[in-house]
């Protein structure tokens, strides 16, 4: 049975209009992008095998093109569609900050900037939000990346960076591409020593935001070391 001979009550996209996207699966939400199935198999079904095969919505971000072409019923055009979705979400999910009216002024502003910009990385990335004293966006950047498990991050370029954007306040975040955002030792020392060294130059440090595809976590809001 297709899409179109189901109530339509029960349809992804009528479902999607009457009580937005949040009501709808995973699989409801792949099919709407995908349109349509194959002979046979609805495109919510094929939105399922999708998310077996690629191990979750989450993941579909870092599918190479050679894996998704061997999944019957989806092609070259479709790949390009969906990478242009994500790159308009990041984009999306950015914009508030890119203007620099905009203040950083709560938790939840800063986790999905964070998540915009390195939280589907595969490989650790170093974000630096550079802020004037009204906690006003001046300029960010990805400071360093690294591997899959670490980045060499020198606390003296967070600091020039800040400096050169002569900035009063600063925010940082890295991502952690396992998913689990557990700060390590080497977390805590970063932290501590990239505050002790804003502070020399009358700088402070709003916030170190560790994050991951499902997880976040925050070192002011956990009051942990040095907040």
């Amino acid at each position: 049975m297709t899409i179109q001979q189901w109530p339509e009550h029960e349809r992804p996209r009528e479902r999607l209009i009457q009580r937005g996207a949040n009501t709808l699966s995973d699989a409801e939400l792949l099919a709407i992008f995908l349109r349509t199935g194959l002979p046979g198999k609805s495109a919510v079904d094929l939105a399922r095998d999708m998310i077996q095969a690629f191990g979750g919505l989450q993941n579909l971000h870092k599918v190479p093109l050679r894996e998704w072409l061997q999944v019957k019923g989806l092609g070259q055009a479709k790949y390009a569609q969906l990478q242009a979705c994500l790159e308009m979400a990041r984009r999306c999910l950015s914009g508030e900050l890119n203007d620099t009216q905009q203040r950083v002024n709560s938790p939840e502003r800063f986790e999905r900037f964070a998540r915009a910009h390195i939280g589907l990385s595969t490989v650790e990335q170093f974000l630096v939000i550079a802020l004037d004293s009204q906690l006003k966006v001046i300029q960010h950047r990805v400071l360093f990346s690294g591997t899959v498990n670490k980045t060499a991050v020198f606390p003296r370029e967070v600091l020039k960076f800040a400096l050169d954007c002569q900035a009063s306040r600063v925010l940082v975040a890295h991502n952690h591409p396992s998913d689990c955002c557990n700060p390590s030792a080497a977390d805590d020392k970063l932290t501590l020593d990239l505050c002790a060294a804003l502070r020399l130059v009358d700088l402070e440090l709003i916030d170190h935001l560790i994050v991951g595809k499902s997880c976040v976590f925050s070192y002011r809001q956990s009051s942990r070391n040095p907040f």
